[in-house]
């Protein structure tokens, strides 16, 4: 298998590398290079600007707002935005519930929900973990009984990322509490203006406000939401969840995180030299490079096996990448974390504007204890890692 870009393809990443460089605001870029986290305004910003010029959801089909882009173009697309650095559009609805609906939704659905998912006219949270059911899934509880042409959704969803913002999330409920646990559940659409949604904040490690607590007291959603049959949400999930699983490896961010690595290390001093010339450290940089390299020739293996893979099943090899890939970018906090040394103790990190203090140390150093943290949660959102080599052993080891 030949992985080398060809000279038409490194053309294309010269294209997309100039248009970012032109186009990404410098507020946005400075905020995704010191590590600051974006605020909702960056998101929209970013992800209508891709929008206009027809980029914000490059892997969906050409009739739904789509670029018809090879597999490897949108690997260099990806890539390239990672290293800019960007934030990517809203992956809620770009990478998650917008796909289910291509795949699996009625035309109208499409209509209505597509064209305002692309241009970030709403925001949408993703309403699948509870309390009781975060790695086992389907162990769900929150449920949804048909009463004429509505269902009345009832429970709890916990973790729920940008839920304070949302206009929309996407819910799995149980609609049949006699079936086998994945065979009972629903996909259904919520506008979270309902009446009966409660939101609570969950206040994470690093002090930031990330994540939610959703509440449904007898929320009333037509019947017309529902995606796909009932009681074949599970159908959907392993779909969306795929394709989130892939999306974790994070090659492109990675590299730009070793490379500030580098930086950070270059300034900081361990006696009479420079961090970076400390051989032990040295060769913590160079194995976290070997395996980043090693993720990348996976992720590019897949990104090949794409180009004549059919259906909507996703390429269990997905785990792969969603393993290695978390464990590689908390790999690399680490290192942060030990570059900087003591100045990642002080909880000096600016959530918002209104933080006016000098920073304990050089500017660098407040993000990275944060980062840190809230990043230990990677190899666990997605489907903890855990359950991926679960997946693994039955899907390409057959155990």
């Amino acid at each position: 298998m030949d992985l080398r870009f060809t000279p038409e393809e490194n053309a294309f990443r010269d294209e997309v590398r100039t248009f970012f460089k032109e186009n990404l605001p410098d507020g946005i870029r400075k905020k995704a290079a010191e590590g600051i986290r974006y605020v909702k305004e960056d998101i929209v910003t970013w992800q209508r600007i891709l929008n206009k010029k027809g980029w914000a959801v490059p892997h969906w089909p050409k009739e739904y707002g789509g670029t018809g882009w090879s597999p490897v173009q949108l690997y260099i697309f990806k890539e390239e935005m990672q290293q800019a650095p960007a934030p990517e559009p809203l992956p809620f609805g770009t990478m998650m519930v917008g796909p289910v609906i291509i795949a699996f939704g009625r035309e109208d659905q499409k209509q209505k929900y597509l064209p305002r998912i692309r241009n970030l006219d709403d925001w949408w949270c993703q309403g699948f973990s509870e309390p009781g059911a975060g790695s086992d899934l389907a162990s769900l509880k929150t449920s949804a009984k048909r009463e004429g042409d509505h269902y009345i959704i009832n429970g709890q969803k916990t973790w729920t990322t940008s839920a304070q913002y949302a206009d929309w999330i996407f819910v799995l409920c149980r609609t049949d509490t006699a079936a086998k646990k994945q065979e009972g559940i629903t996909f259904i659409l919520v506008d979270m203006k309902t009446p009966g949604i409660t939101v609570r904040p969950i206040q994470t490690i690093d002090g930031s406000h990330e994540v939610n607590e959703v509440f449904f007291d007898d929320v009333k959603v037509p019947v017309e939401n529902r995606i796909y049959e009932e009681n074949k949400g599970w159908d959907c999930a392993k779909f969306l969840l795929g394709n989130e699983r892939s999306g974790i490896a994070r090659v492109g961010a990675s590299k730009a995180q070793v490379r500030r690595l580098k930086e950070i290390a270059s300034m900081e001093r361990i006696g009479d030299k420079p961090l970076i010339e400390d051989e032990r450290f040295a060769m913590k940089i160079a194995a976290i490079e070997v395996e980043l390299k090693a993720l990348e020739m996976t992720q590019l293996r897949v990104v090949a096996a794409e180009r004549t893979r059919k259906g909507n099943r996703p390429d269990p090899a997905s785990s792969i990448l969603k393993i290695k890939g978390s464990e590689i970018q908390q790999g690399i906090s680490e290192l942060l974390m030990e570059a900087i040394g003591p100045y990642a103790l002080p909880d000096q990190f600016r959530h918002d504007d209104r933080w006016n203090e000098p920073p304990v140390g050089p500017d660098y150093a407040p993000p990275l204890a944060p980062q840190y943290f809230n990043w230990r949660k990677i190899s666990i959102y997605g489907g903890s890692n855990e359950i991926q080599k679960n997946i693994i052993a039955k899907a390409i080891l057959g155990l």
